[in-house]
This record gives C-alpha cells, sequence and structure tokens, in this order.
C-alpha cells in the first residue's frame, strides 16, 4: 500500500448483514470524538460512479454478463479512489467506505466464477495500490441475511440462495489469508450491542 497519512477502514458483508448500519454508527462515533472522517459506500460516492450503481442494481439488467458486472464494479472504484479516497487520505481524514475490493472478489470473483487472477490485475490499476487498514466483515447467516433485506431486492439480492453461500463462504476465505486485516464480528440482535464490538476494534488500530 502506499503511504498515506489517513487511516481506511471497509466495512464488508453479505446480503442483510447490517454492515450499512454500522458503518454509519462508527462514522457518527469518530465524528463527536473529533475525527475527521469521510464516509462512502461502493459502488457510489461520486456522482459518476453512483449512476454506474444504478446500472448494477437495477433488477431489469437480468442479461448483464459477468465480466461486465466486474468492469462495472471496477470502473466506479476508479473513480472513487481517484476523486475521494487518495486524495483525502493524503489529507490525514478517516476514510470509511460501505464495501470495497473484498466485494468485487466475493461477489464476482468466488460467486460469479470471473477469473481472480483478472480481478488482482486489474485491481493494481484500479485502486492505485491503495489497500485498506482495517476491514471488518460482519457475518451472518445466509438466509437470516436475505430476510433482513425485505420484499424489494434488487439486481443482486434476487440471486439464487446458492450464490449468496458462495459470497459468504469467500468472505470467510478472504478473512482467513488477512487475519491482521479483516475481522470478523458476529453480529447481536442489539445493534448498539454490535457496534460496542467494533468500537472496542478500533481502538486498536489508534482511532
Amino acid at each position: 500500500m502506499k503511504k498515506t497519512k489517513g487511516k481506511f477502514i471497509t466495512f464488508e458483508g453479505s446480503e442483510g448483514s447490517g454492515k450499512s448500519t454500522q458503518a454509519k454508527f462508527l462514522v457518527q462515533y469518530l465524528r463527536s470524538r473529533g475525527k475527521q472522517v469521510v464516509f462512502l459506500r461502493e459502488p457510489g460516492g461520486t456522482k459518476v460512479s453512483e449512476k454506474i450503481r444504478k446500472i448494477l442494481l437495477d433488477k431489469n439488467n437480468h442479461n448483464m454478463c459477468s465480466l461486465t458486472e466486474m468492469l462495472l464494479y471496477m470502473a466506479a472504484r476508479a473513480q472513487i479512489v481517484r476523486e475521494t479516497i487518495s486524495p483525502f487520505l493524503k489529507k490525514g481524514y478517516i476514510i470509511i467506505c460501505d464495501r470495497f475490493l473484498d466485494s468485487t472478489v466475493a461477489y464476482q470473483g468466488y460467486g460469479l466464477g470471473v477469473n481472480l487472477s483478472l480481478i488482482r490485475h486489474l485491481a493494481n490499476f484500479v485502486t492505485l495500490g491503495i489497500n485498506p487498514d482495517l476491514t471488518i466483515f460482519l457475518d451472518v447467516a445466509v438466509l437470516k441475511g436475505l430476510r433482513a433485506c425485505g420484499k424489494k431486492l434488487d439486481r443482486i439480492e434476487q440471486r439464487a440462495l446458492v450464490y449468496h453461500q458462495r459470497v459468504r463462504r469467500a468472505y470467510l476465505k478472504l478473512a482467513a489469508q488477512y487475519p491482521r486485516r479483516i475481522k470478523i464480528i458476529k453480529p447481536d440482535k442489539d445493534k448498539m450491542s454490535t457496534q460496542a464490538k467494533i468500537r472496542k476494534l478500533i481502538l486498536r488500530y489508534g482511532l
């Protein structure tokens, strides 16, 4: 990873894990402590990336091939890295991002079978060598997570159960491969109890 002044924290998880809620809680907590924090989501976070997000999640785009899907996620990421993540890290901000490269590896790589070497190769260009300092993976059972999504499902959420099971297994595999960066949190029924676990974890990273 390139030298930066700030800290980069990402949240990962399969559908319905509650990662977006927990990420926002952490942003509020850090700001209450006087930290300079930028909150982002993937795909999205910039005008260009948000337009790509609409294409990716539109359930009417059911004919999108797996390679197109992966490349669109990478395109959205390239924009957010150059427009926001890299500049603000250089300024010393804490970046908290709801999903990053691990999502592409899990969802398009292991989930859809896109060549992992290709994903890794493209990532070298797309991320400018920027990797998260800490990744918080909220791990929930697949069926429980999907039930939490409700009835209005996007294009990705609508996929078969076996697909989402592959995604969860991929995240667990990544956590085993990168134990120093990826930390597994098992969400509690009480959201603030889960948040307490996360806050305790980030204290170890000097935040």
